[in-house]
């Protein structure tokens, strides 16, 4: 049948199960928009920020599992996405971006907003192309879904010049993906299992860390029981969090730079670290060369290029760590670590990292325990990146699986508002709470509009110090208190900002008015945004250096300074 290049990518999006784009008109991608009225199954959120648009897609693809999808025009438009796309990139999340580029014939003229978006994106996607004929696209966008989504997921740019989605063609299904040299390993070698299995068998301080893959993989329940089984203690990554339920008793925790202190040493004490779809980050290591010296380590992971990366490891295995888990659960004897797990509830108590000051001062740590107990661990919750994304990930119970979103490798701050957004449109039952820093929160607090034109139910708690209040940690800590541009003394006054947006404002200044302001937020219908005023120097605690080890670590001076 013949088409047009724009209703051939519609028509291809459907096909891929797609069901929502988010994204921004402009010129050259005039031609797909003016065919989308024709594809009303195909819904479209109009952000107000290309930005928007990508981040919104990443909190999209987290919930649901599949590709997230934004368009955007050429020049601005594209560049626009490419923090969101780098931010997906660092996590692993997959993206189909769609962008329109000047006409062929324009190419290479620095035609009015001609920018090569293709060499732009070359080093922060997992793949991109550069579509010069209409018959292309129907294998191009079946490609870029199965690569976005297959093996470590990350974003796909796909550019379009206008004349291309204008071009008639003849439509067929491209038939299934075949791509020489790209085969994703999902089953672990089994001699690797094997071996990965007797030295669980034999291990006495035993840990599991457990990183996003396990929540990519959807490997909750063979992480439960490998733990369970084998009674290892599970500790988590920041991205790992909500991986294993946060009431179990053998969950302890996540590690490094702002981690609990006891994960850390837990960490450094055991003789097996069995790492689970996770990188050996920097902010959890530290110094590499210091890391966990006296464990043997196996590393799963289905990106044979993050093994061995950071630090060596004794069994590599490369695949799906739900695949990996299932045949490994399998060998695993059942067994008990009554002294390690005693020496880990000694860590706790000697490292008490959650404890709270008592204090009248409004505590930004105080809020989240109130919200993670009104809402009984059941919310999906997304942040920015700094202070509060630390004290969320801290004194948040999570209980449901893949409920914490947060940017973990760029840092990408302004990510809590449109990735909430994306994460409301993928699950519209979920109570989804953003969780945003007054810094943060002012990057990207344009999305609003398109939530509020949404109907989107979104509760916002803004941690509000007039700070950024990461960087005024750091100067407070290593600069002196020399706090060199970090201090807000503009900031608008965010209740009569939402309510401007016809969202419904609500202004905390007292640690008593916490709880039943997080009550109204949730029983009322639409979007909520509360204005906590918290205390403007509370800093985040423990804190190890960067690179240094968890024997450089600072706690919180409530708490038992370290002896070694």
């Amino acid at each position: 049948m013949i088409r047009k290049g724009s209703q051939i990518v519609c028509e291809s999006l459907l096909r891929e199960g797609c069901d929502v784009v988010f994204g921004i008109p402009g010129g050259a991608i005039l031609p797909l928009y003016q065919s989308l009225p024709e594809y009303p199954e195909l819904r479209h959120i109009l952000v107000r920020h290309e930005q928007g648009a990508s981040l919104a897609a990443d909190g999209y693809a987290r919930v649901t599992g599949k590709p997230g999808v934004a368009f955007a025009t050429s020049g601005p438009g594209a560049t626009n996405l490419v923090t969101g796309i780098a931010s997906a990139q660092m996590d692993s999340v997959p993206l189909v971006i769609v962008t329109g580029q000047v006409g062929a014939a324009s190419l290479g003229t620095d035609a009015f907003q001609e920018t090569d978006i293709t060499g732009i994106t070359l080093p922060i996607t997992k793949h991109n192309f550069l579509v010069m004929d209409a018959s292309e696209i129907s294998r191009v966008i079946r490609e870029a879904f199965y690569i976005a989504n297959s093996g470590r997921p990350g974003p796909v740019l796909v550019d379009i010049p206008r004349n291309v989605f204008l071009q008639e063609v003849n439509y067929e299904d491209p038939g299934p993906v075949s791509i020489a040299g790209y085969k994703p390993k999902l089953e672990g070698n089994s001699r690797q299992i094997k071996k990965a299995a007797n030295l669980i068998n034999k291990s006495q301080r035993p840990v599991i860390i457990a990183g996003h893959g396990v929540i990519i993989s959807k490997a909750y329940k063979e992480l439960k029981e490998l733990a369970e089984k084998a009674q290892i203690p599970v500790i988590t990554t920041l991205l790992g969090v909500s991986s294993f339920p946060e009431d179990h008793v053998l969950w302890t925790g996540w590690p490094g730079m702002h981690g609990m202190a006891y994960s850390s040493f837990a960490l450094e004490e055991s003789d097996l670290l069995i790492a689970l779809g996770m990188r050996f980050d920097d902010r959890i290591t530290g110094d590499t060369s210091k890391f966990s010296t006296n464990s043997k380590k196996i590393h799963v992971d289905i990106d044979p290029s993050e093994i061995g990366k950071n630090i060596s490891v004794d069994i590599p295995i490369v695949g799906d760590v739900k695949h990996v888990l299932t045949a490994l659960n399998e060998l695993v004897n059942e067994s008990v670590h009554p002294e390690w797990i005693q020496r880990i509830d000694q860590l706790k108590a000697e490292h008490p990292s959650l404890t709270l000051p008592e204090t009248d001062k409004l505590l930004a740590r105080q809020v989240i325990k109130e919200l993670s107990e009104y809402t009984e661990g059941q919310a999906t919750v997304v942040t920015g990146v700094g202070q509060h994304q630390m004290w969320a990930a801290q004194h948040y119970r999570f209980k449901k699986p893949c409920s914490l979103l947060t940017s973990g490798g760029s840092g990408t701050m302004g990510y809590e508002v449109p990735a909430a957004m994306g994460a409301q449109v993928a699950d519209p039952d979920a109570m989804v709470w953003s969780v945003a820093g007054d810094g943060g929160f002012q990057m990207t607090l344009c999305e609003l509009a398109t939530i509020a034109e949404n109907k989107l139910p979104v509760k916002f708690a803004i941690l509000n110090n007039d700070f950024l209040g990461m960087v005024r940690q750091w100067q407070e800590i290593f600069f002196d208190r020399s706090y060199v541009s970090t201090g807000y003394t503009g900031n608008p006054d965010f209740v009569k900002l939402a309510e401007a947006y016809g969202i419904k404002g609500i202004r905390v200044t007292d640690k008593t008015q916490v709880r039943a302001a997080i009550k109204e937020a949730v029983e009322h219908e639409g979007p909520v945004l509360v204005d906590f005023i918290v205390e403007q120097e509370e800093n985040v605690y423990p804190m190890i250096p960067s690179g240094m080890t968890v024997y450089d670590i600072i706690e919180e001076p409530i708490n038992k300074k370290i002896t070694v």
